[in-house]
């Protein structure tokens, strides 16, 4: 996921990284808003260097120094994204719990400008993006298997119900539209995605077999 987009974004794959204050920490705030404010405008052709020094107000020689590239640039902002207490909604019932997720997945993909979609599609022109983007995506499943969890005490789940992967298929309908296909935005599709997992899910859809010894 994004830093709009609070999608399930497994376990985090390190702790969580110590940041600068004072001036390095201002810097590095007016630096990423410059880029996402640059990406959203000008996309991933348009984003370079001096273009966002410029706009942060900062030395270009510093932007340089502390991110080398525009793929460094990237990598920051999708990091520093991962810095943050978001938490998936709690409604009391997974149905719930997987509608409002993604709500909050659609309003993201369809803001204006479109910082989310262009942050994805630069990750597969940056390596360092695209590293970095696998870094959020995994920090953002950990936090949302917690809605798989309720789901379990609940009583709603089988607790040998996989977590990823009913996650990956509630959401997935919302970036295969609004960013694949690109078609206009659906008010009922997050709904509707979320109860069709959560009765698939309920039917055992996604519940792994505990593995039985033979020997």
């Amino acid at each position: 996921m994004t830093p709009e987009a609070p999608g399930p974004e497994g376990t985090r794959p390190t702790p969580p990284r110590r940041r600068p204050g004072g001036r390095t920490a201002r810097i590095r705030t007016q630096v990423l808003d410059a880029v996402l404010a640059e990406l959203g405008e000008h996309g991933y052709d348009g984003l370079s260097m001096d273009a966002v020094a410029a706009r942060a107000g900062v030395h270009r020689t510093t932007v340089y120094r502390r991110w080398v590239d525009v793929g460094g640039l990237l990598a920051d902002v999708l990091d520093a994204a991962s810095d943050d207490d978001w938490q998936p909604p709690d409604t009391g019932s997974l149905e719930g719990d997987l509608a409002a997720l993604n709500q909050e997945i659609q309003a993201a993909l369809i803001a204006q400008p479109p910082i989310v979609a262009a942050l994805i599609a630069a990750s597969f022109r940056s390596e360092k993006a695209a590293h970095a983007q696998q870094r959020l995506w995994e920090d953002r499943y950990a936090r949302c298997e917690i809605t798989v969890s309720r789901a379990v005490r609940r009583g709603e789940l089988s607790p040998h119900t996989d977590a990823r992967r009913l996650l990956i298929a509630a959401t997935a309908p919302l970036y295969h539209q609004l960013v694949l296909l690109r078609t206009p935005p659906d008010p009922h599709l997050p709904g509707h995605a979320a109860r069709t997992v959560a009765l698939a899910a309920a039917a055992g859809a996604f519940t792994e077999s505990p593995h039985t010894n033979s020997n």
